[in-house]
This record gives structure tokens, sequence and C-alpha cells, in this order.
């Protein structure tokens, strides 16, 4: 499907609102807001704060859009775009659908054939992964990890061998859990940042290995959460098996299982977790 977008024709516009400072909102976010038949947004109150330090006036009608009754709404807000409303969707920081509402909405008016478009702007996302100092050539967006330990490590177990650098997003009080569960699955010294508050007053990138990382947020921290880490082959550099394979045999010594060290030294290394696995064999032989 192709579609057509004149910027007077009825459409869903989703808009990136700013993650911290409200000097980041475009001037087209302020046309939009200004001019939009309807304003859905995933917290209101916080819509009419951002509106009153921009200094602009929503016109049009104003409705809750939030993860607890997008199911509903949905159908109703199509059929306003399908009837020739222009209606804006707005989260609280950032762009609508990236862990956010707005893609249940996005793919009933793709299925509707109604024209879809954005006001690009602020993104946490890549922010902190250009602040992070990892490589930014390929990357993936993983969101939020699993609240349970158990579930949050299965998940983690998936990316060991990622090549690419990997972003998730994290609540403050379970930082120093995650980062834990990363430092045991991806391996301590997998380098990762911490990117807290970004474009805020107390803006705060810290930088270091994963273990290094956990015992920093052990302490407490407060703030909105972007981790960066560093894909596997990124943090290993030229290792090669022989280098890592002393580790490995003193592990499974100690008592570790020979699988599961071998993943982990595969993650960080960029190594083949079955030629570490069938070398470990043979020196063990």
């Amino acid at each position: 499907m192709t579609q057509d977008l004149p910027a007077d024709r009825a459409a869903l516009v989703l808009a990136a609102t700013p993650i911290g400072d409200s000097r980041d909102a475009s001037p087209r976010l302020l046309e939009e807001l200004a001019s939009a038949d309807v304003v859905a947004a995933e917290d209101t109150r916080r819509l009419r704060r951002l509106t009153e330090r921009l200094g602009v006036t929503v016109s049009g009608d104003v409705i809750s859009y939030h993860e607890h009754n997008e199911a509903s709404r949905t159908p109703d807000l199509v059929a306003r775009i399908a009837a020739g409303d222009r209606l804006l969707l707005v989260t609280d920081a950032g762009m609508p659908s990236v862990s956010d509402p707005g893609y249940r909405l996005v793919s009933a008016c793709v299925a509707a054939d109604l024209p879809v478009t954005c006001v690009p702007g602020p993104s946490a996302v890549l922010m902190a992964l250009a602040v992070s100092g990892l490589p930014v050539d390929r990357f993936c967006f993983e969101g939020f990890l699993p609240r349970k330990t158990g579930e949050r490590e299965r998940a983690l177990a998936q990316l060991v061998a990622e090549p690419r650098t990997m972003v998730f997003f994290e609540a403050p009080h379970r930082l120093a859990a995650t980062l834990t569960s990363m430092a045991s699955v991806l391996g301590e010294d997998r380098p990762g940042a911490v990117c807290r508050e970004l474009t805020k007053t107390y803006e705060e990138v810290r930088r270091g290995g994963l273990a290094e990382l956990a015992a920093w947020a052990d302490e407490g921290v407060r703030g909105e959460i972007t981790i960066v880490v560093s894909g596997a082959g990124a943090a290993g550099g030229d290792a090669t098996i022989d280098d890592v394979l002393p580790e490995i045999l003193e592990r499974v010594a100690d008592g570790e299982r020979l699988k599961d060290v071998c993943r982990e030294v595969a993650g960080r290394s960029g190594l083949s977790t079955k030629e570490l696995y069938e070398a470990a064999i043979a020196a063990r032989g």
C-alpha cells in the first residue's frame, strides 16, 4: 500500500515529545498540538503540563490513551480518522509505540488503509546509544526485560551471542537486579553503559563492565534509565580459545557446568560456544 500525505489530510500522527528538556520540542510538534482535531495522550495531566511549558493551546479534543484502555479506544479513534479527523498521538516521553502505547493504533490504521505519519523528535534509545561509547553501526532495541529473575536470565541467555549493541529500558528500583543478571549471563566484564535522566538536570552516563555497573547500582539509583550493552565479539577483542581455555577449565573444576561456562565466555569473547566446548572436552580428556 502507498499512502499520500498532504499536510491537511486526515491521518494518524505519531509525535515524539521531549524526554526531559522541553526545549527539545520541535516546531512541528507545537503546530500539530495546536491544530489536531484529536490529541490522544498517555497521560492527559502530563500533556497539560507540557503544553503549558511550551506555551501552546490544544484546540482539539483531548483523550486519554494508555495501556489499560487502548484496546477499547482504538476502534473509536480509527473511526474518527476515517471520518476526516487528524489525530495526534503522544506519550509521556519519546516516540509513541516504542515501549509505549501506539502499536495497536498504528496496526489498526494500516489495516483500515488510513494514512499514518510521524513527527520525529527526542529518543532515549538513540541518545543513549550515541553517548554510550559502544559501537553504533549495528544495534537492537530489547525494551524491558522480564521482572522475575529466572525469566530475565532466560531472556538474556538468548542474547549471549547477539553481535549487535543492545539497548534496554529499566525501572530504577530494578536496575541493580537487572545488571546483576546481565553480568551473570553475558559476562562480568562485558562493557555497558547506564544512561540516567537523559537531557535533564541530573543527567549521568556511567560506563564500565556489567559487574562494576551492578555494584554501583546496588547503592540505589533514581530517574529514567536506559542501559546499553556491547554485543558479543565487540567486547572480546582478539581473544583466542587458548586465551580463555584456562578460565573455563578452572571454573568447571570449581563445580560449574561446562555448557554454561562455554556459553557465557563465548558471549563476551565472540568465540564459538561449540568450539570452546570441544576444546574443553579435549583438554580434560
